[in-house]
């Protein structure tokens, strides 16, 4: 009988060059109060195409990442329903599944730029987003295997790490689109992103996507807990709060040239690129700017238009070795169109934290370093 031996040589999961050993996560440590609860942003500067790798997946956790084992987990559906539920992973896959490629942003992404530009690096003012192909089973079949009540108008998830993360999602949008997803890019989802399972809400705020999906509440009104009170609310100009603000609102970034990829190779052809997304579809269109806005020239997206998932735009021009002040504006099939952060804090003042889709500005020095700025 043939030996089958232990693996693929060294390697039996392979690992990237070590040369590329600096493209990795990385957290601000001042953001949150502990490591306990943190925040790991994707390193969009490193990266291109529209697919973000596993590993490098942006991550956000409130107490600690859950070690969960899927042999024991279990999927509770209660509540407004005619028979409560209990799935193991193994039921769970016996539904019909699909594979869908949603991008995940955290509502605080860019959030520190608020009140004027703080972070110098893509991967610091806009990395709290990724985009991976999703495989799991429709909600709706969960839903519907437990019997909705008539008066069922909300469900709650939530989580099995210890700060029992829960979120109200309207059972419209349960029924839609939502996906109870096991794999992300055709393996089991990391510890960090939820393993074994998690809730996909396509579009919307990441702090909805609960992680380590153990329980699904139905009932006829939304719970008001923390993370939609407290948390994930937008607090307007004039101290009242904004609720409810699911989408993801069209939104890009220049991720190269940025402040952690300045350019090295001089005068001459030169590569621009970056990232654009919506929440409410796909991105039309996509402009850029090398003078802060006073004219704007078309970028060319290539790799694919998926509804709610990252879309990657180039735009390629000879550097005569001036300053710049490189902008994007993205516009999304519904017609909205990214605003400056002027207008943005016209409407919405400054005290806020979530939805800064605000159009960002690096300023490339003559000599190619850049930095993060604003522009009147």
């Amino acid at each position: 009988m043939q030996d089958l031996g232990d693996g693929v040589d060294a390697r039996p999961y392979g690992m990237p060059s070590g040369h590329e050993a600096h493209v990795v996560r990385r957290d601000v440590p001042w953001l949150t109060a502990d490591p306990v609860s943190s925040v790991n942003f994707t390193p969009l500067h490193e990266l291109d195409g529209i697919i973000t790798p596993n590993g490098l997946c942006f991550e956000r956790h409130h107490a600690g990442v859950a070690e969960v084992d899927p042999a024991r987990h279990r999927l509770m559906i209660n509540g407004l329903v005619d028979t409560p539920l209990v799935f193991t992973m193994e039921d769970i896959k016996r539904f019909p599944r699909e594979n869908r490629l949603y991008f995940l942003e955290c509502a605080a992404n860019s959030g520190m730029e608020w009140r004027g530009a703080q972070l110098n690096g893509c991967q610091f003012t806009h990395g709290m987003v990724h985009c991976v192909m999703y495989t799991g089973v429709p909600l709706r079949h969960l839903l519907n295997e437990a019997g909705v009540r008539t008066n069922a108008r909300w469900i709650m998830p939530e989580g099995a790490d210890a700060s029992a993360m829960t979120r109200s999602i309207p059972l419209k949008k349960a029924m839609d689109d939502c996906l109870v997803a096991f794999a992300m890019n055709g393996e089991a989802l990391r510890p960090e992103q939820g393993y074994p399972l998690r809730i996909v809400v396509p579009g919307w705020e990441g702090n909805m996507w609960v992680k380590w999906l153990r329980r699904i509440e139905v009932g006829d009104a939304p719970w008001h807990h923390r993370e939609e009170t407290s948390k994930y609310t937008d607090l307007m100009e004039n101290g009242k709060a904004r609720r409810f603000t699911w989408e993801m609102d069209v939104k890009s970034v220049i991720t190269n040239p940025s402040p952690q990829a300045p350019i090295t190779h001089g005068k001459g052809h030169t590569v621009l690129t970056g990232l654009a997304w919506s929440g409410r579809g796909t991105v039309e269109r996509v402009d850029v700017s090398l003078d802060g806005g006073r004219n704007w020239r078309p970028a060319r997206i290539d790799g694919g238009s998926h509804p709610m998932a990252l879309h990657r735009f180039y735009h390629e021009f000879d550097w005569d070795g001036s300053p710049l002040l490189l902008q994007s504006r993205a516009v999304d099939s519904d017609g909205h169109v990214q605003p400056t952060k002027k207008a943005l804090r016209a409407v919405r003042g400054e005290n806020s934290i979530y939805h800064n889709n605000g159009i960002q500005t690096w300023h490339v020095r003559a000599g190619g370093e850049v930095e993060n700025v604003e522009v009147s």
